[in-house]
């Protein structure tokens, strides 16, 4: 069987200023890179950026994709150093939103010499409460949420998608994440799942050597302010930064604000 290509196997695509800052955009779950579009025009016109489809999503290659190597978040970390090594880049400001965060900080605990900075948006380390770390979800809730998945994905996702994205008053941004939710292949969607929601990484958090700007909304259903705070005071002289925005996809319901945040950072020296 012939080797895939990074380029084909994660449908990598790179935009904007070439010879500016390299900017990694990393999408979460049940989402594909289509997801970054609102915020790419604005990034584009001083970074070069980096856009991908994780393994299972979007246009990348799902031949390349196994249980084994995605029951965990490890397996898309390498991913990621994989499309770094593929087209030679340095001084990365990878942008992981969701569990992408998560998957980001792995990457750059592995190879830090690769990046130059990291961007959390709307990260968690652990989904599920433990003792006073809050998490947002108890196990019951989170096992009670995957067996909803596996028994009916098509109505998980429409149950699911406008309470993760929020702003109730603007449907056509939960419709968009429902639809690309459903998307998915639900076998994938699964594995995924449980890898997002079963994580733990906190205890990865103080080995991020590289500087970090975490991002917040004022009101996310999925993931509760004191996580910003504790993910803060983990990776030591981080930043926290809480937007003008509401939901867990920012980049959606207020890609000005991010994109300028974002932008901000990355572009700092």
């Amino acid at each position: 069987m012939a080797r895939v290509s990074v380029r084909a196997k994660n449908n990598v695509v790179v935009v904007g200023n070439q010879d500016g800052p390299t900017v990694l955009l990393a999408h979460g779950f049940g989402c594909d890179q289509n997801m970054w579009r609102l915020v790419v025009p604005a990034l584009a016109e001083h970074f070069r950026v980096v856009l991908f489809d994780h393994v299972g999503a979007g246009r990348s290659d799902t031949s390349s994709w196994s249980a084994r190597r995605y029951a965990g978040l490890e397996g898309y970390a390498e991913d990621i150093l994989e499309i770094c090594t593929e087209l030679d880049l340095t001084e990365v400001v990878p942008v992981g939103h969701s569990v992408s965060a998560m998957i980001g900080v792995l990457a750059v605990n592995q190879a830090p010499e690769r990046f130059a900075k990291l961007v959390l948006l709307t990260p968690s380390p652990r989904y599920i409460d433990d003792g006073d770390y809050r998490g947002g979800f108890s196990r019951a809730d989170v096992e009670e949420l995957l067996a909803s998945l596996d028994a009916n994905y098509l109505g998980w996702s429409a149950a699911m998608a406008p309470v993760i994205m929020g702003n109730p008053e603007r449907p056509e941004l939960g419709g968009e994440l429902t639809e690309s939710f459903c998307r998915a292949d639900p076998k994938i969607a699964q594995v995924f799942a449980r890898a997002t929601f079963l994580s733990d990484n906190r205890a990865d958090l103080c080995k991020v050597e590289v500087p970090t700007l975490v991002l917040e909304t004022a009101q996310d259903a999925i993931v509760p302010r004191s996580v910003g705070q504790f993910i803060h005071g983990q990776i030591l002289g981080s930043r926290l930064v809480t937007l003008d925005a509401t939901g867990h996809c920012p980049q959606l319901s207020a890609p000005e604000a991010t994109a300028a945040a974002i932008a901000a950072y990355a572009g700092a020296r």
